[in-house]
């Protein structure tokens, strides 16, 4: 891998994966809302941002997100249910990914192995959800996998040797996510963007489409 683009790279693991990568050797280009006013909730804003950069790549990792948007935290129950807060959700989780994604078939080359990966959670898994609870969150992260997977089926079409995952990357050490975790163990930003990569150097064209955890392991849909 010679060259990367992160998205939202001005976060946690947005940050921590930058670092990672130049360790590395790779050549990263990292944008953020903070530094190139990327705000993927506002189209126009995601194609000026992303006209500007010097493509292809071989790895785009959109690492933005959110669980609390506007000061409104995981719902308990459905009973919680706000529209605001779950169109809020969709456009920063879901649309904002899908927007990044729109310009995959420029910002990947066709001619060799390429990643993009999208940042999911585990409790955008339908199959995996045993405590409610989450609405929002849960639905907006469960919509970016399906964008995903149909991502991964048109690039196939065009980008053989292309790679589209979503990608879990456990319970990270935030301020935000210290008041969630609960008993849940977590890991620093550093030891996530190691995992993360990890992961990604082991996948294979086959795996496209496919969601995984930190470990590699697939979560269910």
């Amino acid at each position: 891998m010679e060259t990367a683009l992160v998205i939202g790279a001005s976060g946690g693991i947005g940050s921590a994966l930058s670092n990672r990568l130049k360790v590395e050797g790779v050549a990263v280009t990292a944008l953020s809302r903070s530094e190139q006013k990327l705000d993927l909730t506002d189209p126009p804003s995601v194609e000026r941002v992303l006209g500007s950069v010097r493509a292809p790549f071989d790895l785009v990792v959109v690492a933005t997100g959110a669980l609390e948007i506007g000061g409104a935290g995981p719902e308990k129950s459905v009973r919680a249910v706000s529209a605001r807060t779950m169109l809020d959700h969709f456009a920063l989780n879901a649309v904002g990914p899908a927007l990044v994604l729109k310009e995959a078939h420029r910002l990947l080359p066709r001619s060799r192995r390429c990643v993009f990966a999208v940042l999911s959670a585990r409790v955008g898994s339908i199959g995996d959800n045993r405590l409610g609870g989450w609405i929002s969150y849960r639905a907006a992260k469960a919509a970016v996998n399906q964008i995903v997977r149909t991502g991964a089926i048109e690039l196939a079409r065009t980008h053989k040797q292309s790679i589209c995952v979503a990608l879990h990357p456990g319970t990270v050490e935030t301020p935000l996510t210290r008041k969630y975790a609960g008993r849940h163990a977590t890991v620093s930003p550093e030891e996530a963007a190691r995992n993360l990569l990890s992961v990604i150097e082991g996948l294979s064209p086959e795996d496209s489409g496919g969601f995984f955890d930190w470990a590699g392991e697939r979560i269910p849909w």
